[in-house]
């Protein structure tokens, strides 16, 4: 690399990954800089068989995109999305007398630079800029100390890259074969599957125990109330949820006094003729201390109880707060904070709060996480000294307002004295029952008063953390005022939150935090899982890959394995450990087949049926007594017991699927094979049929000639408000309500995909809530198509969801707009759709830019051949005719 040199008599050029980074970093720079963005990555390995170069195609290792024969030697390719920036970046180059690489710290922002060395091939000086913070400050610290491109972090991440392309690309084409299409495997993803899926295999296994306590309100001499718990009877401690097996529901200490309601009441009955009295009271100091300053991780899980952020959120914010210059770099699992940071925190706690709040010694904390940077520091305010929240609240958007606040009191937080109190126990005895209750005081709030974990607003906070208690003494005499039975049921283990599951990968050590929302992106896109309120919840389609991978490749989804794999990174970035001999073993083996052998052999073994097959149980009397399996089909969960089969709602929780929900469902869809009656025009028999997607009606039966017609219930309609005359009605529609009095065109009422509505010509109107298209007039359809049109029509402009800054590849502004298909963003000459599970809400200008660019790097859509549709549609009729007939035939042979 060449050597560093002063930029001071000539043009300099900064390049950075993104277009708000640059805004914010040119600010602080004089007119010899230019600064520009790479967007992201500006090389990568080929996406797919179109980008790999002529001169591979025909390897046999080229679908991979990594020479496997030759030391692992990456292809790397520059998109056709990225080669108008690079073509930019080459232009401004040539321009410049020095060249400043100023990406990001990580092993990512240390790769992006390294790529963009050798792609750009600079005949200039050449210097890397490191910065924790976008301020005037540190960008001339990093102006003035630059330093080489650290090859251990490049060749970490390109480690990373590689094993993450091996294992995708080698284990996924296994899922498409043995479970379902466009499916993916990853090294964390997998893994994070795996732990949710193994949570419902323990929820779906939890037996639920009921056991009664009694809950006793005292009163002392004085008229003061206080409430207390039953402990135990006659020297018998009650039970708790954890005295209850989780897998049988059953007491594990016959010692334990477990109470049913019966015996609940009769104890109270007892106790209310008792005197009781204080038999101890014990009062014990407590101190509690400041949580350490954010790092990635816990930014994402209080992000994510407090205000509600998804991770994704939660990263988009905090990228747009580091960018513009209002928090630390925000990929971090270093709790340590800069000297000047922990001065600018203790003098605001001094003016803000009193000195009484200020520690005598700065606070140090130190990562309990594997592998913490500790070179690297906390998330906090950018700058010092600090600017105080309410200076922001007008620049600020709601989302970082928030986030920057939180950011804000946790670090001053940090620096701030240990919370005091007491914690005080009395117990409560009379007639051999002892009840207690535990109150707690706090003396002195100390950090308390600017943060504390879970809640807004700490005062109110600070009262719901305080018990009082009355003063009272041992001995003292107390009158019952009431007692009341309470019933328990112990609950199964909650399901992974966002916050849970983040808090779970981090501590084994799996993943780096800053990968963990894009892995939560991807498992909710592929519909591994989906949410249920705040909880993950697995899909029996993550079941199925859970259970190949388990069965027959388990060592790529061992927890310890996944965690030494992130530990070899950090020992390549260190220096201490070689990729080439890493690669080697993992693919190849060393002593043990690699991961390319396994992969093979197993595709020939595993099979497919029972990979995707889960037994349910087996009914003890009824009718049909056969076993009943969940089943992963091509078009999705069903239940399978003999002949008998019944589709499964896609929202339905693999641990809500019982015995007797399943018992149900197939006895229901065996209705559905008997029909409701008979159609008097057409005399085919009409069936209420249970889908995938909820009830609906079918006219005829598959085995004759024609496809039965299908008709949807309209909204709200249960199957039991179905009979043969509303089933008719609904087979009826579209309904011709009569002619137009101009036009003489007739109108009709349809129930469409997106409600009911009425139509004359190309005119529709969406008919109201209230009105049924069963019953609507003509009357009623001409005054609603006579009304203006309120819903946009297609070739109508739309109004975007929101618009950003000009992109910089053709310089005109990015909409977000909503499409036929969900939302898109559009830069004038590209259009990409977002992902599923991305709330628009949420997207940030810079995600925008970076899904414009891969959509283009895709090149435009293919259009489908007419002919070979054509001929496609036409064996299809052909086959299915030949089907029929032989259904035919068999029919009239019986």
């Amino acid at each position: 690399m060449a050597k560093s040199t002063s930029s001071s008599t000539g043009k300099a050029l900064v390049i950075v990954e993104s277009p708000a980074k640059a805004r914010t970093i040119s600010r602080f720079l004089g007119p010899n800089y230019t600064v520009e963005a790479s967007i992201g990555h500006v090389r990568d390995l080929p996406q797919g068989a179109k980008e790999v170069p002529e001169q591979y195609k025909k390897e046999p290792w080229a679908y991979l995109g990594v020479n496997v024969t030759a030391d692992f030697e990456p292809i790397y390719v520059v998109s056709s999305g990225k080669k108008q920036q690079v073509a930019k970046l080459k232009k401004a180059l040539k321009e410049s007398d020095v060249l400043y690489l100023a990406t990001d710290e990580d092993r990512e922002g240390e790769a992006i630079s390294w790529h963009l060395c050798e792609l750009l091939k600079p005949k200039v000086p050449v210097h890397r800029l490191v910065f924790h913070e976008i301020t005037k400050e540190a960008i001339q610290q990093a102006l003035d100390s630059p330093r080489q491109i650290d090859d251990g972090l490049v060749r970490a991440q390109e480690t990373r890259r590689i094993l993450d392309r091996l294992y995708g690309y080698e284990v996924s084409p296994l899922l498409w074969r043995k479970v379902g299409p466009r499916l993916s495997a990853g090294r964390v993803q997998s893994v994070a599957v795996r732990l949710i899926v193994e949570r419902e295999h323990a929820r779906i296994r939890f037996v639920r125990a009921t056991y009664w306590d009694l809950s006793a309100e005292f009163a002392t001499e004085k008229g003061e109330q206080f409430a207390a718990q039953l402990m135990s009877v006659d020297g018998r401690r009650l039970p708790l949820g954890k005295d209850f097996d989780s897998q049988t529901g059953k007491i594990k200490d016959d010692q334990l006094l477990l109470l049913d309601e019966a015996g609940a009441r009769s104890l109270a009955d007892r106790l209310r003729g008792a005197e009781f009295r204080i038999s101890s009271l014990e009062e014990k100091p407590y101190t509690s201390r400041p949580a350490a300053p954010f790092t990635t991780s816990t930014l994402q899980q209080e992000a994510n109880r407090k205000l509600g952020f998804t991770a994704r959120r939660t990263m988009s914010v905090a990228q747009s707060l580091y960018e513009n210059g209002f928090i630390t770099y925000m990929r971090t699992d270093s709790t340590n904070l800069a000297s000047v940071a922990v001065e600018a925190a203790r003098k605001l706690v001094s003016s803000e709060y009193g000195e009484d709040f200020l520690p005598g010694q700065p606070r140090v904390y130190k990562s309990k996480v594997k592998n913490a940077q500790e070179a690297h520091e906390a998330i906090r305010p950018a700058g010092h000294p600090f600017k105080l929240p309410s200076v922001l609240k007008g620049t600020l958007n709601h989302d970082e307002f928030r986030l920057f606040e939180m950011i804000w009191k946790r670090t001053i937080a940090s620096q701030m004295a240990d919370a005091r109190g007491r914690r005080i126990t009395i117990r409560i005895e009379g007639d051999g029952a002892i009840f207690q209750v535990t109150g707690k005081t706090i003396d002195f709030p100390g950090f308390l008063r600017a943060y504390v974990e879970g809640s807004d607003d700490p005062k109110a906070e600070l009262a719901d953390k305080e018990t009082i208690l009355p003063a009272v003494s041992a001995q003292q005499a107390v009158a019952l005022q009431d007692l009341l039975s309470k019933s328990h049921t112990t609950q199964p283990p909650a399901r992974f939150s966002e916050a849970s599951l983040t808090r779970t990968l981090e501590e084994m050590g799996i993943g780096r935090p800053s990968t963990y929302a894009s892995i939560i992106d991807t498992i909710l896109a592929r519909e591994y899982v989906f949410k249920k309120g705040s909880a993950l919840t697995p899909t029996w389609v993550a079941f199925s890959v859970s259970k190949l991978l388990t069965e027959h490749l388990p060592n790529l989804i061992d927890y310890q394995f996944t965690a030494e794999m992130e530990e070899l990174l950090d020992s390549i970035s260190c220096g201490e450990a070689k990729s080439i001999d890493y690669l080697n073993k993992f693919y190849f083996g060393n002593g043990r087949p690699g991961l390319k052998q396994q992969v093979d052999q197993n595709i020939k073994d595993v099979d497919a049926r029972e990979i995707s097959r889960f037994l349910l149980g087996k009914p003890e009397s009824g009718e049909f007594t056969e076993e009943i399996f969940v089943r992963v089909g091509r078009y999705g969960p069903f239940l399978e017991q003999g002949e008998r089969k019944a589709s499964l709602p896609p929202d339905l929780a693999p641990d809500e699927v019982t015995m007797e929900l399943a018992l149900e469902m197939l006895e229901l869809s065996q209705q559905a094979d008997e029909p409701l009656g008979v159609c008097p025009d057409t005399a085919k028999p009409v069936f209420l049929k249970q889908g995938r997607f909820g009830p609906y009606l079918q006219l005829g039966s598959p085995d004759d000639d024609e496809k039965p017609k299908n008709a949807a219930l309209l909204k709200g309609m249960e199957p039991a408000d179905v009979n043969l005359e509303v089933a008719l009605k609904l087979l009826s529609l579209p309904r011709n309500l009569g002619e137009h009095p101009e036009s003489k065109i007739a109108v009709e009422a349809f129930n469409g995909r997106y409600g009911p509505y009425v139509k004359c010509e190309k005119e529709t109107r969406s008919l109201p809530a209230d009105v049924s298209p069963l019953d609507v007039t003509l009357q009623q359809a001409l005054e609603l198509l006579a009304q203006p049109k309120t819903r946009r029509g297609r070739g109508a402009p739309k109004e975007p969801i929101k618009t950003f800054d000009p992109s910089p590849v053709t310089e005109e502004p990015i909409q977000l707009l909503e499409g036929r298909y969900g939302p898109y963003v559009a830069d004038g000459v590209t259009n990409a759709s977002l992902p599923k599970g991305v709330n628009p809400e949420e997207l940030t200008f810079d995600q925008a830019v970076q899904l414009l660019a891969d959509r283009a790097a895709r090149g435009p859509a293919k259009k489908k051949k007419k002919k070979a549709a054509k001929k496609k549609t036409a064996k299809k009729k052909a086959a299915k005719k030949k089907t029929t007939k032989k259904k035919a035939a068999k029919k009239k042979a019986k």
